[in-house]
């Protein structure tokens, strides 16, 4: 019998992804239906039910559960099941009013031109976006990128049932790397681990990423490196690129039995403390007892205090989830002290300073974060070695080189240490 937490909401995983004859069956049957093109997160979402990471949804929202969701993190539908964030399918005007009630329709990526599944269309439906965006962003500020992709939405939702046929090319380009819930389940029941934490990871692993992880380590019988594999905003580091970095670190300073890496599909809304909600609801589905909810988890900007992500699990019903967070303060290193530390342990409090040629002159706490990390090595700056290893900084230098086109990278006030109080 497993020892690892039971799938959210329900006691074994409901993944909606055919395989053999039922799946050659619904693709065939699919080019006679109407098309329903789908965004690049419509797509992703779609998969991550399909794999069972979004148990137990089993299809796009409808209007109850949309604003249920919104205003009070329950799905009426499914008996108030907590969930943070809607999972909705949006299709223009023309589209929706030829679809009928009851009907089936193939739902098309619209990037790679394919068929990924079937929809029973069950409900059409409009939506306040603004006040979508209020509650799971906190903003209605377009510059955000969330918010920018709600607002380009198209003006009709439609929910229904969905059958998955596709999980697009992430078991194929990310071979090795992209699991399934079941499959990463599996590998913790082999190693006897009762007690998983996640690490969720957008950037490539620096220090302060290796030191969350260790103290985890400690605590947990081990650690699952749960890396998005999905589309992130410009500036962001590809995928692959990131693969390589954390493989160079985690082959060389982890002890291989207490850590797993793994790679997921879905796309970043950049939610703040909405989204640390919604990463901790998959990953108990993938079989994780805890998430580590460090510094702006899932953060874009200043929209969200550097803690505010793990404020929310304080305000939710201590039901809402097995799952706990594991909230780790901000983590650097001190020159002072002359080795990793954080705030709850570190009593020198000056900021360190570095110059361009990234040496060290003088002050004790060198804040870690990627987004400054990506603006060093956009720049061509020296990056300080006790920001990460070397072995990542080379793969990093290798990506930036071949770039073309250089992003400007923005700094904000969680990844320059400017705002770092609770």
């Amino acid at each position: 019998m497993s020892k690892l937490v039971n799938p959210h909401g329900s006691k074994e995983l409901k993944p909606l992804l055919l395989s053999g004859k039922q799946k050659d069956e619904e693709i065939k049957k699919a080019q006679g239906l109407k098309k329903v093109p789908m965004t690049s997160r419509e797509t992703s979402d779609l998969i991550m039910m399909g794999i069972g990471a979004f148990t137990p949804l089993d299809g796009f929202m409808g209007r109850d559960d949309w604003k249920g969701v919104c205003d009070d993190y329950i799905m009426p539908s499914k008996n108030k099941l907590f969930w943070p964030i809607p999972i909705t399918l949006s299709a223009d005007q023309g589209l929706a009013d030829s679809v009928k009630i009851g009907e089936e329709v193939a739902l098309f990526d619209s990037e790679t031109q394919s068929i990924m599944g079937t929809m029973k269309v069950t409900e059409k439906y409009t939506i306040d976006k603004e006040h979508e965006c209020k509650k799971v962003f906190a903003t209605t500020d377009k510059a955000h990128p969330g918010v920018q992709k709600v607002m380009e939405q198209a003006p009709v939702n439609l929910a229904g049932p969905v059958k998955v046929a596709s999980e697009s090319y992430y078991p194929e380009m990310f071979k090795g790397i992209y699991q399934r819930p079941a499959e990463a389940r599996k590998m913790f029941e082999e190693r006897g681990w009762s007690t998983v934490a996640a690490l969720q990871l957008r950037n490539p692993m620096h220090n302060s990423h290796a030191y969350l992880a260790w103290v985890a380590i400690e605590v947990c019988d081990g650690v699952y490196i749960h890396q998005l594999v999905g589309k992130l905003k410009e500036g962001d580091i590809p995928a692959d690129v990131r693969v390589k970095a954390i493989d160079a670190l985690v082959n060389k300073y982890f002890r291989k039995e207490r850590v797993i890496q793994g790679g997921y599909p879905m796309e970043m809304r950049y939610a703040g403390p909405r989204e640390a909600l919604l990463h901790a609801v998959f990953r108990q589905n993938y079989g994780c007892s805890h998430l580590i909810v460090g510094r702006d988890h899932a953060g874009v900007g200043d929209y969200y205090g550097p803690f505010d992500a793990q404020k929310i699990f304080l305000e939710i019903p201590r039901d809402a989830m097995e799952l706990k967070p594991l909230p780790l303060d901000w983590t650097f290193y001190c020159y002072e002290c002359g080795t990793m530390a954080s705030m709850k342990t570190c009593p020198h409090e000056s900021k360190a300073k570095i110059d361009d040629n990234g040496n060290y002159q003088g002050g004790a706490r060198l804040l870690l974060s990627g987004t400054l990390l990506r603006k060093l090595m956009s720049e061509g700056k020296p990056v300080p070695k006790e920001f990460s290893k070397p072995e990542v900084i080379e793969i990093l230098k290798q990506y930036y080189d071949s770039l073309e086109k250089k992003v400007e990278v923005k700094l904000h006030g969680a990844a320059t240490g400017d705002v770092v109080k609770k």
